[in-house]
């Protein structure tokens, strides 16, 4: 990281934005083309978990190349200034990190990825029909690394 001094340097404090985030954006490569799209996810400390429809962009993407990126964050604030424009900014906590996605296909660990999901909006577990969730693909993300940052910027 550049701006070592915006480093988030925990794992706790890594884990604290990533629990606290709304979106989980999810970053592919295929064939020297990106692709970036928001989902709703879930985390048990080492994977994250998000849901597909039956096909889509992310599907092919997952099938050509298993590598992801990810980023999230929280305490997202404009920091405006009356009277210079280079002192506009944000203050912000993120999270960058890499991984490889796979596939959950047994019920049981399509019920407990989709769990994952759930907990991280509700904040409890849910019961979850085998056949409420057959169309419906599960996938988890090996975490590799990630890293986080803090930009909180006084005004003047």
């Amino acid at each position: 990281m550049r701006r070592s001094d915006k480093q988030i340097t925990t794992r706790a404090g890594i884990d604290a934005v990533i629990r606290a985030a709304e979106v989980c954006r999810l970053a592919f490569a295929v064939d020297n083309e990106p692709y970036i799209v928001p989902v709703s996810f879930g985390y048990d400390g080492r994977s994250l978990y998000f849901h597909t429809a039956e096909t889509g962009r992310k599907i092919d993407c997952i099938a050509a190349n298993h590598r992801v990126c990810f980023e999230m964050e929280r305490n997202v604030r404009l920091v405006s200034h009356p009277g210079k424009a280079c002192k506009w900014t944000f203050d912000y906590e993120s999270v960058v990190g890499f991984g490889t996605v796979e596939e959950l296909t047994s019920p049981e660990d399509k019920a407990a990825g989709l769990n994952h999901i759930m907990i991280h909006y509700s904040g409890r577990s849910w019961e979850f029909d085998p056949a409420a969730a057959q169309g419906t693909r599960v996938w988890k993300i090996s975490i590799d690394s990630v890293t986080g940052k803090r930009a909180e910027r006084k005004t003047d």
